[in-house]
């Protein structure tokens, strides 16, 4: 039996108050989040739309990771899924399968999360509904009039939207957003850069679809990618040309930020255990489960799209080496105060690798001097080796990764149906209407990443 060491059981967003000093203890951290919890309701109406079932999976997929005190879903749980991953035959053994418990009303004085409607009276505490338009997702305080969920959005729009809805639940019981729940927050995958994403051009519909992508690192932001492209309307997704790279095995803490890991595969290789799932979902991959660096090259016959989601600084300065086409990589804050920020890149681009992750030597904040980890050595609980590996690991929420993968996997979306790709997107999700872009100035007009038709 593998004995993990706390570093590796630590919850990553439960580190948060650890590190900001917030909680005194690492059990006063625990508690704090046993009591968050959280309602999603969806109307019986739309329970045969594929959109709003995209929609509910994502967040109590992302929600239990979050609110650990217990998501209650209200929705018809007799519903056919619309949605192929993978999870059960009805809509109530999907929800059940992901996490949560099925509700016939709303729990009093808890968060609300209702997945599209209409909108609802003012009144309650915190309520939130998810929007979709085209290739826009976000969420609106419930009693807006805002509406717009068609059915013609792009698939990964009601991804984004819960993403940006469980995010906006969270700063509301943590503290942290002060107008959490009470403004609209959106993005457009189309025009990432415009400060009213539903206000912008709507994209066109969704035509073609990469069929030839490589998945670099399969954590946090590597199972985002993988639940992004599961999301999508793959016409025969076992022609899909796809390769899992990761070296390492899941472990207790995995669970917390990584939306396809679940305590029953702890100690499993994540290539393997991404794998086993990808073929549920009807896709075909192949794994490679080699260290990734300027040592490593890419076949001519393989896929020549990569989504990164490496964290070190190491393994990203060999991406633009290794004879890949086109790059895109996420990059997530990893302190309690940037956690909920990401950037996005493609290369090449106007920097290479080694400019944009230079050859410096990495680490960050100490935290260690922060009353929960002292207690944890004065308890003799953690020697100060044991205090230093848990203070240095990352801070890391689900739904950041979520819309991180959203923005990255419709940089090639928007490349095959003729928009303008990003060398950068930054973004902060406590202030989505600030984020920065910059567009491509490479030529990319004749690549062609390979692709498949829909319908």
């Amino acid at each position: 039996m593998t004995v993990y060491e706390p570093a590796d059981q630590l919850h990553r967003l439960v580190k948060e108050v650890l590190d900001s000093g917030a909680a005194e203890s690492l059990e006063a951290a625990q508690a704090l989040f046993r009591g968050f919890r959280l309602n999603l309701v969806m109307d019986p109406a739309a329970a045969s739309s594929r959109h709003h079932q995209a929609a509910l999976l994502t967040a109590v997929n992302l929600a239990r990771r979050v609110f650990l005190g217990g998501v209650t879903v209200t929705v018809p749980l007799a519903a056919v899924p619309a949605v192929d991953m993978s999870l059960g035959a009805t809509l109530g053994e999907a929800v059940t399968r992901l996490g949560a418990r099925a509700a016939v009303g709303l729990e009093p004085e808890v968060p609300v999360i209702r997945i599209g409607g209409a909108p609802s009276p003012r009144g309650r505490g915190f309520e939130m509904r998810t929007l979709w338009s085209g290739w826009c997702g976000g969420a609106v305080p419930a009693y807006s009039d805002v509406q717009l969920n068609d059915e013609s959005a792009m698939p990964l729009a009601p991804m984004l939207a819960a993403a940006m809805a469980v995010s906006e639940a969270y700063f509301h019981v943590r503290g942290g957003a002060p107008t959490a729940g009470r403004r609209q927050v959106a993005l457009s995958l189309w025009r990432p850069g415009e400060a009213d994403a539903f206000a912008a051009a709507a994209g066109p519909v969704l035509e073609r679809l990469p069929d030839r992508l490589w998945l670099l690192g399969l954590g946090h932001l590597g199972q985002a990618y993988l639940w992004a492209l599961g999301l999508l309307p793959y016409p025969n997704p076992d022609a899909v040309q796809l390769v899992l790279q990761d070296m390492d095995r899941i472990t207790p803490s995995t669970e917390s930020t990584s939306v396809l890991s679940d305590a029953a595969l702890v100690g499993q290789v994540k290539t393997r255990a991404m794998a086993a799932w990808a073929e549920r979902r009807g896709f075909s991959p192949r794994i490679v489960e080699r260290y990734f660096d300027d040592g490593f090259q890419r076949r001519d016959d393989e896929p020549g799209v990569v989504f990164c989601g490496l964290d070190n600084a190491l393994g990203r300065r060999a991406l633009d080496k290794v004879g890949f086409d086109l790059v895109v990589e996420a990059g997530l804050g990893r302190g309690p105060r940037d956690f909920q920020s990401m950037r996005i890149h493609t290369l090449p681009a106007t920097k290479t690798a080694d400019e944009l992750w230079p050859a410096i030597a990495e680490g960050g904040e100490d935290f260690t001097a922060q009353g929960a980890y002292q207690k944890l050595l004065k308890d003799g609980r953690l020697d100060q080796c044991g205090v230093t590996l848990l203070a240095g690991k990352a801070v890391g929420a689900p739904f950041v990764g979520s819309v991180a993968a959203a923005l990255a996997v419709s940089e090639v979306l928007r490349h095959l149906h003729g928009g303008c790709m990003h060398q950068l997107i930054d973004l902060d999700l406590t202030a989505v209407g600030h984020q920065q872009t910059v567009l491509q100035t490479r030529d990319f007009s004749g690549f062609n990443p390979g692709y498949v038709g829909i319908g």
